[in-house]
């Protein structure tokens, strides 16, 4: 009797200690998940990317480290009048999108409401995921928009339906422009009354090619001030003036 149960209780913790589906860890989605750079070091990153199907004339528009020439000022409704290009596929040369204006160097007055992070590895950045090596995602619209729908942060979805976008790129940042950073711009937005920050913002005007044929984002179109080579906000709240230097202070220069 007594060695029946000794065999009993050998039974029971054999069959207790087989793993189960529900004992099994889970996965979770962890940065040794992600897929790594296509090149070992940033420095190694071409102009016009690499990493899976990408378009390299994207790229290489994306990727300019600077942006010669004098900027003409435009308003934000100009940027959302442009218009889309008629014949353009993907790998196409950039012609047409240049006869449209690509190429240009603008400077537009807007609001910005966020700059967002973008670490999902894209492929004009040779697909890093670090804060330092990729784009920041800048959201902007009209003072309009700021007054149709106030309430800051809690109207972020209905005023970015009617924004532009402009970006921080990595290759801008590493040529003398170390505060094109969200960690830079966005306390400066947060202290707004309604999160929208007074803005003139300088830069290529370039199509966003690549969210015009498919992954299409939440904004007017997929004109972009990319890159951007002058952020300036106005210190003194919404008074400053597209035309004139009073009140504006450049990213550049915050400490």
């Amino acid at each position: 009797m007594r060695r029946s149960v000794t065999l009993l209780f050998m039974m029971i913790f054999a069959l207790s200690s087989i793993p189960t589906a529900q004992s099994a860890p889970k996965k979770t989605a962890t940065k040794a998940n992600q897929k790594p750079p296509c090149v070992a070091d940033w420095a190694d990153c071409p102009d016009e990317g690499c990493g899976g199907q990408f378009d390299s004339n994207l790229n290489r528009a994306k990727n300019l480290p600077s942006v010669d020439g004098e900027a003409k000022l435009h308003s934000l409704t100009w940027m959302k009048k442009l218009e889309d290009p008629e014949n353009f596929s993907q790998g196409d040369s950039r012609e047409e999108l240049q006869a449209l204006g690509e190429g240009q160097k603008v400077t537009v007055v807007a609001y910005l409401l966020r700059a967002k992070a973008e670490l999902g590895g894209e492929s004009c950045n040779c697909g890093f995921h670090t804060a330092a090596e990729t784009d920041n995602h800048l959201v902007l619209v009209s003072k309009t928009t700021v007054d149709t729908f106030p309430g800051g942060d809690a109207a972020f979805s209905q005023r970015e339906r009617e924004s532009e976008t402009a970006e921080f790129t990595p290759r801008v940042r590493k040529n003398g422009h170390p505060n094109f950073t969200r960690e830079a711009v966005q306390p400066l937005i947060d202290d707004t009354d309604e999160k929208a920050l007074l803005v003139r913002v300088t830069g290529q005007l370039m199509f966003d090619s690549e969210h015009f044929i498919r992954n299409h984002l939440v904004r007017i179109n997929n004109w972009e001030i990319h890159p951007i080579t002058k952020l300036e906000y106005c210190e003194t709240g919404n008074t400053c003036k597209a035309t004139s230097d009073s009140g504006w202070k450049s990213l550049d220069d915050v400490q």
